[in-house]
Parts: C-alpha cells; sequence; structure tokens
C-alpha cells in the first residue's frame, strides 16, 4: 500500500459466466489476465460473505463463511458431482447481463445439494479435516445454517426458543440428529475456500494484489450473533436493544437505518477482542489488503432504538478506537487495511486513522461541491490514502455527470480540463490516476463507460440492487491497453 499502483473494482457477482451469476470459474481467472494485460496491480472486491434477505454482501449469515453462488460447479462437472443434464433442467436466469438472485436461490442450490449428494463418501474423510482444521466458527455456522434450512429458511428470531438458546440441549440434540445437514454446508465452505485460495494463487503469481473488503457490523440473523450474544447489546430474550445505522445526512432525510445488532465493546474488551482478531485474521488469509467498512464506528457509531422505523432518533456512542486496533496489531501485527472513513467525519475520526496509519478514502465525485470546499480534491491529498472515481454505492461516473448540479460539473470540468476528445469519463479516472495517492482505484462500469443502468447499489434500497454483470466482449485488448497506457502515464 506503500507503493503507487492502481486497480479495478469488480465484484466476483458481476464477472462473466454461464450459471447465472459470476463465480470462481474460467471467467475470473480471465479477469486476472485483462489486468494484467491492463497493466493493473490490485482487483479490489466487495464482501463474499453469505447473502440473505435483499442480496446485500454487507449482510451475511457469518462473518467468516463464503458464498456458495460463486463456487464454480464446472469443477462438479469435471470431477463427476454433477452432469451436463443437471445443469439443463435449472433455470439460472436468462440475462447475462444481470443477476437474478430469486432462480439462483433455487437452481443453484438444488445443483449444489445434489453435488454434495453425488459425493456422497468420496470426501468424508477431507471434509472432517476442513471442520476440524477451521475450528470453532464453521461448526457454528453450518450447525446454524442446517437449523434454518429444517426451519424454512427462517430468521434463527423465528425459531423454537430452545433452539434459539445456543447452548441449550435441544440445539446438542439436534446436531447429533442432523449431521448429514450439517456437513451439506461444511461441504460447501470446503469448496468456497478451495476455489478461492486457487484463483488468489493465480492473481498473486501474476502479479495482482487482491482487496478484499469486510463490513463493520455483522448480521442480526447470523451464526455470529446466534452463537455469541455475549458479545452484543441484547436483552434476556436476544433481541437487539439497539442497532447500527447513519444520521440523516444529504443523501438520505431519514438517516439509513441497517438495523444491524450493536457490540457490546465492554464484553469484547474483556475477553481480549478475540472476536475482532480473529475476523482480520481470517480476512487477511483471505486478501492481500483489507477494506474496512464504516470505519468511522470504531471511533463513535449511530445508536438506533431497535424497532425504530428509521435512523432520525439515534444517538452517537462511543466505540473502542485505539484499544482494539492496538490489540489487533498486538497479536498480528502490521496489517494491509483499508479504512472507509467517508460520512460525517468529525476530529476524533481523523485523529483515529491518523493513530493507525491506515490510508483512508477519496472519492473524486465528493470533491466537485461549488458551494464549499473540502478535502476530496486531489489537491488536498496526501499519499497516504486510496482514490476512487466512485464506488459500488455512488452512481457511475456517467450517471453522476448527468445527474450532478451543473455549477459542480462545471467544476470539474475546469479542474480536471474535461474534454470530449479524450472523453469526459476517462479525463475523470485520469484525474485519479495523476494524484499523489498510492492506490487509484475505478469501478469497472467506469471504464466501460456505463450508466445508470450499471449502477451495483443504491444505498435505503431494497430490490434491484447488486445485480449488475460485465459484458465480457467488452473487456477486449482495445480497452486494455488504453488503461495500460494511462496506467504507465502516471507512474501506476
Amino acid at each position: 500500500m506503500q507503493k503507487r499502483s492502481s486497480g479495478i473494482l469488480m465484484h466476483i457477482s458481476s464477472l462473466p459466466g454461464r450459471y447465472g451469476i459470476g463465480d470462481f470459474g474460467r471467467e475470473a481467472y480471465r479477469f486476472v489476465d485483462f489486468l494484467v494485460e491492463s497493466g493493473q496491480g490490485n482487483w479490489q472486491i466487495l464482501p463474499l460473505g453469505v447473502t440473505g434477505y435483499g442480496d446485500s454482501p454487507y449482510q451475511n449469515f457469518s462473518a467468516f463463511a463464503g458464498n456458495p453462488y460463486f463456487i464454480d460447479l464446472d469443477e462438479f462437472l469435471t470431477k463427476g458431482y454433477l452432469s451436463e443434464k443437471d445443469i439443463a433442467k435449472e433455470d439460472l436466469g436468462s440475462d447475462p447481463l444481470s443477476v437474478d438472485y430469486g432462480k439462483l436461490h433455487e437452481g443453484k442450490n438444488r445443483l449444489l445439494r445434489k453435488a454434495y449428494m453425488n459425493s456422497a463418501g468420496v470426501l468424508k474423510g477431507e471434509l472432517e479435516g476442513f471442520l476440524e482444521d477451521q475450528g470453532e466458527w464453521l461448526a457454528d455456522y453450518a450447525l446454524f445454517m442446517a437449523i434454518k434450512s429444517v426451519n424454512g429458511g427462517k430468521s434463527w428470531f423465528g425459531w423454537d426458543e430452545d433452539l434459539r438458546d445456543f447452548t441449550s440441549r435441544k440445539v446438542r440434540e439436534f446436531e447429533k440428529d442432523n449431521k448429514e445437514e450439517i456437513y451439506f454446508h461444511v461441504f460447501l465452505q470446503y469448496f468456497f475456500f478451495r476455489q478461492w485460495k486457487a484463483l488468489k494463487a493465480y492473481a498473486n503469481n501474476h502479479g495482482v494484489r487482491i482487496i478484499g473488503d469486510i463490513p463493520i457490523y455483522v448480521a442480526e440473523d447470523s451464526s455470529d450473533l446466534w452463537a455469541n450474544p455475549r458479545f452484543f447489546n441484547l436483552d434476556k430474550k436476544l433481541n437487539p436493544k439497539t442497532v447500527a445505522g447513519c444520521p440523516p445526512d444529504a443523501f438520505s432525510a431519514t438517516g439509513q437505518l441497517w438495523g444491524n445488532p450493536i457490540y457490546d465493546w465492554d464484553a469484547m474488551e474483556k475477553e481480549g477482542y478475540s472476536f475482532w482478531i480473529e475476523r482480520i485474521r481470517a480476512s487477511l488469509d483471505l486478501y492481500d489488503s483489507v477494506r474496512i467498512d464504516h470505519f468511522r464506528g470504531f471511533e463513535a457509531y449511530w445508536e438506533i432504538r431497535y424497532g425504530s422505523l428509521d435512523a432520525v432518533k439515534g444517538e452517537w456512542t462511543k466505540g473502542p478506537g485505539m484499544k482494539l486496533f492496538r490489540k489487533i496489531k498486538e497479536e498480528l501485527g502490521e496489517m494491509d487495511i483499508i479504512a472507509e472513513d467517508l460520512g460525517f467525519l468529525t476530529e476524533e475520526v481523523f485523529q483515529l486513522i491518523r493513530d493507525t496509519g491506515f490510508p483512508g478514502m477519496k472519492v473524486l465525485q465528493f470533491a466537485f461541491d461549488s458551494r464549499e470546499s473540502n478535502d476530496y480534491l486531489p489537491h488536498t491529498y496526501d499519499k497516504n490514502c486510496v482514490v476512487y472515481t466512485g464506488t459500488h454505492d455512488n452512481e457511475t461516473t456517467a450517471e453522476w455527470m448527468d445527474t450532478v448540479k451543473r455549477d459542480d460539473f462545471s467544476q470539474a470540468v475546469r479542474y480536471l480540463k474535461l474534454n470530449y476528445d479524450e472523453g469526459l469519463i476517462w479525463g475523470f479516472i485520469r484525474g485519479a490516476w495523476s494524484s499523489v495517492a498510492n492506490l487509484a482505484i475505478a469501478p469497472m462500469q467506469d471504464f466501460l463507460c456505463l450508466g445508470k443502468e450499471a449502477r451495483m447499489n443504491k444505498p435505503s434500497t431494497i430490490g434491484g440492487n447488486w445485480t449488475w454483470r460485465v459484458d465480457k466482449d467488452e473487456m477486449n485488448s482495445c480497452l486494455s491497453r488504453k488503461i495500460r497506457e494511462l496506467t504507465k502515464r502516471y507512474g501506476r
């Protein structure tokens, strides 16, 4: 992170491929090749966790488990666990440029179950060894998902009272009586991690670093909360007392109500912040560098009463600050972490980031507010930061240019000397690449000059997000040559 470099932001789900969603198969390897041909040293992705209702990669059933949707089915064809006839029976979605999560949930899950049943006995020793090697998180997660499956996918808050209590006799009896279902989820994690680590090794061997992403919070419906209630601010019935979000701002008059349970930081401190140490350890095993979403929440977080309809009535509560990061560093040493420091920032937040030494984020779309100056303009940067044209939560740059206030657009044109010969969006990317920031990142959508049809996520909305997929024909040698020339020009 201390060297001058650049990269592309594109989630695994957005890759091309024949199975309804991007995965760890041949197209992922081809994308690594495209990055190399484009002169890029970094591939940034979104969280790889198991998604549920709403399909957000920031709401996962586990802080440690990987999303089975990303498992490449070609390996199962090769091993004989599935046949082409099996795959042809399932509808995984008909649009190669969009993910249909409803069809994927039904069709790919049936295929994964069939692959597990067809591998019966062959992998028993390997799965047992994998379960033992991964430790408590996998045993807790597989048990959680097995109970969820038997309960029709229902949130654990809707289970029978005895099953809600992780320590109950009923849970232990379920574990004993449902080994087959539990091992199905071990099977999924075994292939997820096996395939991901092979892809990461390929990227690393070709000079490409993987920048991962983890949410600061865990989901309410997660094995983390179910198995570790002592680490969260819950009442006697295991319901959250308060939940996380963001206060009202220029983007939302009612704020953002995420609904994630709040950590009991005092309880975590008493156990040496073990949960977070293991989470960061696991993340640095998966990725070369980790972006932590909503980093300002470690200094202070917006806390909202459970059951509120919006995020208007909340309060700022102090987080663990440097106590947490000193302990993590003591256990893990130096870490490649990017602090997502966007949103409402205070001097205390800036001081925390300075104390950690982690690079913060600069989003170029935020730089051109004609009403006031800000520190997103490139001439204000120091080297220890990461500049983005936009993120997964922003409009694409093409959409931003179509919708931004004309005075703001005019300021961007003057500041970056945007022109139609170069292309307005490419001039915007140039603004990031030419800055002093050690790392510059642009979403794939910006390199392709795509508009609102390619937006990845619109915060505070449910449905229609996380569906965009790239057209593989557009990732061609002409584009890679153009990216490489820009990258070489600015010494990245």
